[in-house]
């Protein structure tokens, strides 16, 4: 049974789709420092699924407790969902963003790299597109001109995930650019919750 790393799983996206996981019998384990996420989605995860959630609580740039992690168990791949992702307050905040966001990343991948553990999925954002000069948006539609630090540190990821690539074509490199997902489980036990309960 392959092992997967969500880190930011306790997340509205990452608690879906460590959900998915787990209907899908993958061992999953999740790395989240929970600043803007609940353990209780993954409670409410396990309720639903009837299955164990590992939970490691850490930061994404702490490369010890990255290298816990991966020492701990067998990873086979990652899905990196860690980051922060408030436009607005990436305008207010650039530098966290950057460090969260883009060192993060790096230190993710270079204990990956250190592991041998080489598949990542890259929670990305249509951000990196900026402004459209035409609409609808596709995927070979041009990046480069993000209009906040959020969406720069989006595009700034991906393109060291593909140096990455280029440097070492053993990696498996997947980006999705997503654009407003919303929404609820359909048990309604993960999801928005607009009474304050994250997730």
């Amino acid at each position: 049974m392959k092992t997967i790393l969500v880190t930011g799983g306790a997340g509205y996206i990452g608690s879906h789709t460590v959900l998915q996981l787990l209907e899908a019998d993958y061992e999953v384990v999740v790395f989240d420092n929970l600043s803007n996420a609940s353990e209780e989605s993954l409670k409410r995860v396990s309720a639903l699924t009837g299955k164990a959630v590992t939970f490691v609580q850490g930061d994404i740039r702490n490369t010890e407790q990255l290298d816990e992690v991966f020492s701990n168990h067998d990873i086979d791949a990652v899905i990196h969902f860690a980051g922060l992702k408030a436009v607005g307050e990436s305008v207010q905040k650039p530098l966290e963003y950057y460090e969260n966001n883009v060192y993060g990343s790096v230190a993710l991948c270079d204990v990956m790299r250190k592991h041998n553990v080489k598949n990542i999925v890259f929670s990305s954002s249509a951000t990196v597109y900026g402004d459209p000069v035409s609409l609808p948006l596709r995927e070979d539609m041009a990046t480069g001109q993000p209009t906040n630090p959020y969406g720069m540190s989006k595009l700034m990821v991906e393109t060291i995930l593909t140096d990455l690539y280029q440097s070492d074509e053993a990696w498996n490199i997947v980006l999705l650019r997503y654009f407003n997902p919303v929404g609820a489980h359909p048990s309604g036990q993960i999801g928005e919750d607009p009474n304050g309960i994250p997730n």
